[in-house]
């Protein structure tokens, strides 16, 4: 039973003596720590306490004390979301996984890899449109989508539709009416996202990307723009697409309960 199981699944495990009463507890409550080694604890009640799976932030760590990390995070929720891979990453976890009955789904567009061992991600109500100004700004788009997806909502995105061709985002707009919350993502001066929260009325998540050169480049510039925008928006760090994702997805999910 992984730890996106749902309360049902849990007071069922305990009816038919799968789990105890205590571990049922600290399962429904969200507290279930899993300790990898003396080098990390994974919060995998996160899901169930806080509606958003624990994902592997692979930068800054080494490849065979990721691969332990991930591995033992499979096993216990069925699915790893790992963010912001290196090759040495990618070449580590297809050496360990040769012999295990793992699948590998190797997004290189967003950094990420997920890991499973058969188990699909719940899928809930809730649909996140996610819009990003440029080319160069799409890895940072596509960690937002691929995390929004794995909590299980319904994603429309439109790539390159920035203001340098603001006709582009109008028809995009178009085809995301049904959206309950839109990720932007800019680069350079990062214009878009206020642009976009003046015109539609849906919650707006701006993130800036470390795209840009010279004087308040990557991404310097276009945060300051979004954090004085007059269009009402909320704007996340620089480049950081998996808390724009995850975020949404809550609101999405929030949105489409309520309906």
């Amino acid at each position: 039973m992984g730890s996106h199981a749902s309360i049902k699944d849990i007071l069922e495990a305990y009816r038919h003596g799968l789990v105890s009463l205590d571990e049922a507890e600290k399962r429904v409550m969200g507290l279930t720590i899993e300790t990898v080694r003396d080098i990390a604890q994974l919060d995998i009640g996160r899901d169930i306490r806080c509606g958003i799976p624990e994902i592997i932030l692979a930068e800054g760590k080494n490849p065979k004390d990721l691969v332990s990390i991930a591995l033992q995070c499979t096993k216990t929720q069925g699915r790893c979301i790992i963010s912001r891979v290196q090759k040495e990453h990618v070449d580590a976890i297809h050496e360990a996984l040769k012999d295990k009955e793992l699948s590998i789904l190797d997004i290189e567009s967003a950094g990420i890899i997920i890991l499973s061992d058969g188990s699909q991600p719940l899928h809930h109500r809730g649909t996140v449109g996610i819009l990003c100004a440029g080319t160069a700004d799409i890895r940072v788009a596509e960690e937002a989508r691929i995390v929004a997806s794995e909590m299980g909502c319904s994603v429309k995105k439109a790539y390159d539709v920035g203001v340098a061709g603001i006709h582009r985002l109008f028809s995009a707009l178009k085809e995301m009416t049904d959206a309950d919350v839109f990720v932007v993502v800019a680069g350079r001066e990062g214009t878009l996202p206020a642009i976009v929260a003046g015109i539609i009325d849906k919650p707006v998540i701006g993130v800036p990307v470390s795209t840009g050169y010279g004087y308040m480049g990557k991404g310097e510039a276009a945060l300051a723009s979004m954090l004085q925008s007059c269009s009402i928006l909320a704007v996340v760090n620089i480049d950081a697409g998996v808390i724009a994702g995850a975020f949404a997805a809550r609101i999405a999910k929030m949105v489409a309960n309520y309906d």
